[in-house]
């Protein structure tokens, strides 16, 4: 499912229009990018899990062109960890 496919699912069981749907879908998305730009960012919405930001390690690794080895350095990256009520109704 792609973000129009999502408005157009959530446009029908609302009372609003597609392009208000993908308005507020908007304004979530920049919600959440902004609380995970923050030094320690999380996102907890309960049943469904949590977004939060990790520092990844500096580690080996090798390009695979030419099979190198490279160091990749430290990074944050974004962690999702799913809630229990959506592991569960995946399973």
């Amino acid at each position: 499912m792609n973000k129009n496919e999502l408005a157009v699912e959530m446009s029908l069981h609302t009372d609003l229009t597609k392009e208000q749907v993908l308005n507020y879908i908007d304004i979530m998305i920049d919600s959440i990018t902004g609380e995970l730009k923050k030094k320690d960012g999380k996102l907890t919405l309960v049943g469904f899990g949590t977004l939060k930001t990790i520092i990844k390690k500096r580690k080996r690794g090798r390009n695979p062109r030419t099979g190198e080895e490279i160091i990749i350095p430290k990074r944050r990256s974004v962690k999702f960890v799913p809630g229990k009520n959506l592991k569960e109704l995946v399973k």
